[in-house]
């Protein structure tokens, strides 16, 4: 008899509800043992009731809650053995963090000893030696967050979660902190689920990703697949900042191959040609979709590393630089459309510049359905 092998985590066609409101419809998820798994979708979207109901905070209106081996939809947040991080960092201000790592343990009547090298293990891998006798109000957001960590990591859990651990923090300690995360997970290896609506945290952070939309996944996969081939125009345009450009346009005939016609400059239009074939029954309209790093300022030089690159001309109305690289607001037709280009190639406020599209990057989505073609 051959033995089953178990995903860390599996959940089944759940489904909540709160009275005739439907929250979460029909949600399958699969998290294998060591992954890190990302649940990102903008506020409302059910991602922080998902994570309760992992965590058997929140119970479910149908559907199955499986950690490895074991049903968990009836059992109670003490015994599903996961441990949980709260955007609030949830510490006792009047215990030491000494005190607090070790709260859960002296509940459950571990040995002293036990919880001595407990602590000692865990104070060492986050770095919080020296401030285990101080309380919480003499810690920075930062150091409260390492603490939170702590106590979780004292349990030895089968499952970390994390619901929106750095939204408290400015923004140089998020970034901080995001790489204490990813240095932590691949340490410890434990299987985590993480609750954010930052897109970046989630493709830094995670192996898999899970984009929620009004209580639906709208797309579970690799980071970089959901970024480059995004399901649907709802994931594309949340995943990456700036968001993708959607510039409407038909289908057509360009230099004897299959090609898309956007509307340009002054009422007129370009053909640009595809670099892949088009699925059957594609419809006459579609929307091409283009990451604003994948335009660039066109040459003769950059055509030939980029055999995929189409050429058409666009006004600059805006130019916006942001140190690293320069934004800017480039017009096609009555649209605008955002590029990001190096400070070396910026284009300046007024020019018209001739363009060069990564046809190779750009994706096509449907129109009516917004799905990806």
């Amino acid at each position: 008899m051959t033995s089953r092998t178990f995903s860390a985590l599996t959940i089944r066609n759940v489904h909540k509800s709160f009275g005739a409101v439907g929250v979460l419809k029909g949600i399958d998820l699969e998290a294998q043992p060591g992954e890190f798994i990302a649940l990102v979708g903008p506020s409302g979207c059910g991602k922080s009731t998902l994570l309760a109901m992992i965590a058997g905070l929140e119970s479910i209106s149908s559907g199955e809650i499986w950690i490895g081996d074991r049903l968990v939809n009836s059992v109670p947040p003490k015994d599903r053995d996961i441990a949980m991080v709260f955007q609030s960092y949830a510490l006792y201000p009047t215990m030491t963090v000494r005190e607090n790592i070790t709260f859960g343990m002296e509940s459950r009547g571990v040995p002293k000893a036990e919880q001595a090298d407990a602590v000692k293990r865990v104070a060492a891998l986050l770095q919080i030696e020296p401030l285990l006798n101080r309380k919480p109000g003499q810690l920075s957001g930062g150091q409260r967050q390492r603490v939170a960590m702590g106590r979780a990591l004292v349990r030895d859990p089968k499952l970390f979660l994390f619901d929106e651990p750095l939204s408290n923090l400015d923004a140089k300690l998020r970034v901080d902190m995001r790489t204490e995360i990813k240095k932590l997970h691949n340490r410890v290896g434990k299987t985590t689920v993480y609750v954010t609506h930052d897109q970046v945290e989630a493709m830094t952070l995670a192996s898999r990703i899970a984009v929620m939309h009004q209580g639906s996944v709208q797309q579970f996969d690799a980071a970089q697949t959901i970024y480059s081939r995004p399901a649907n125009m709802f994931v594309a345009g949340f995943m990456g900042s700036p968001a993708m450009n959607f510039i409407p346009a038909e289908l057509s005939d360009g230099e004897g191959r299959a090609a898309v016609t956007i509307r340009t400059v002054n009422g007129g239009s370009a053909a640009l040609p595809l670099a892949q074939a088009l699925p059957t029954r594609a419809p006459k309209n579609v929307v091409l979709g283009v990451r604003p790093e994948h335009i660039y300022r066109f040459s003769d030089d950059l055509r030939q590393r980029k055999p995929g690159l189409a050429a058409v001309q666009a006004p600059v109305d805006l130019v916006e630089p942001t140190g690293a690289e320069t934004l800017a607001v480039l017009r096609f037709g009555d649209l605008e459309v955002t590029g990001r280009f190096d400070p070396d190639t910026a284009p300046r406020v007024g020019e018209t510049m001739t363009l060069g599209i990564d046809m190779a990057r750009a994706c096509l989505f449907d129109p009516a359905t917004q799905s990806l073609l």
